[in-house]
């Protein structure tokens, strides 16, 4: 029997990196899986390489979820299609840098809706149908939101962004203590799309010599959201290869 055998996986930004190597984790791991995303294309074609070795296991659907309308769509539709909802993966993200003189009002409100907002507004939505599973919330935030650990010269709004949503993991893991947990995975530099910029080698300080693949992570997160974790709430966890130690 998988590690989440039976249980329903909701996981936004599932279309590529560390939300498409998740779903296609818990989907191995016996979950029925409700991947999210805003790209159509790309969303289907992560349901379809689930469907062709565990068919009926994942489902698509599409929603922007820096918008709270379509997040109320979202639910409704989930709802109707399934009842509950046992793991609440947040995992959608943005990653922007600018200095300090270029940050402009819509950037702000771009990074900020999409890194942290959007999980207040999942999280709003989904509760009740996590309270009624005594289900899991997990955070994507990011190694970059950690009070000890300052990179980057230009990433104050990533790093600000995600620094809210540890602290916003921690108020929902004490407030809802009794019937859901929440945590947070706090990811290093990852071989993801959202990196541009593929020359990983600038990255050279990492302890471990290397970055992350996303199937590394979604293994941390597989832990986070299974009865491995089962007396595990309020954590924020480095998946870094040591590069917060530093």
């Amino acid at each position: 029997m998988g590690k989440l055998e039976g249980k329903i996986a909701l996981i936004t930004g599932a279309t590529s990196g560390i939300g498409r190597a998740s779903s296609i984790l818990f989907a191995a791991e016996g979950a029925k899986v409700i991947c999210v995303g805003r790209d159509e294309t790309r969303g289907e074609a992560v349901v379809a390489e689930i469907e062709a070795s565990l068919p009926g296991q994942a489902r698509f659907f599409c929603c922007d979820v820096a918008q709270k309308t379509e997040i109320e769509r979202l639910r409704a539709e989930v709802q109707q299609a399934y009842g509950r909802v046992d793991v609440l993966f947040n995992n959608a993200g943005i990653f922007v840098t600018r200095s300090l003189e270029e940050i402009d009002d819509e950037t702000w409100d771009r990074v900020f809706h999409t890194n942290t907002k959007a999980a207040m507004d999942m999280t709003a939505a989904f509760v009740p149908l996590l309270q009624k599973a005594k289900g899991v919330i997990l955070n994507t935030a990011s190694i970059g939101g950690l009070p000890f650990h300052i990179a980057g010269s230009k990433t104050y709004l990533y790093a600000s962004s995600k620094a809210a949503l540890i602290q916003f993991t921690k108020l929902c893991a004490l407030n809802y203590a009794n019937s859901v947990r929440v945590n947070c995975l706090c990811p290093g530099i990852t071989d993801t799309p959202i990196y541009t910029n593929r020359d990983f080698s600038r990255f050279s300080g990492i302890p471990m010599g290397r970055v992350a693949e996303p199937i590394e992570v979604a293994r941390a997160a597989l832990f986070l959201v299974s009865e491995d974790s089962s007396y595990i709430t309020g954590a924020v966890l480095p998946v870094d290869g040591g590069a917060s130690l530093k």
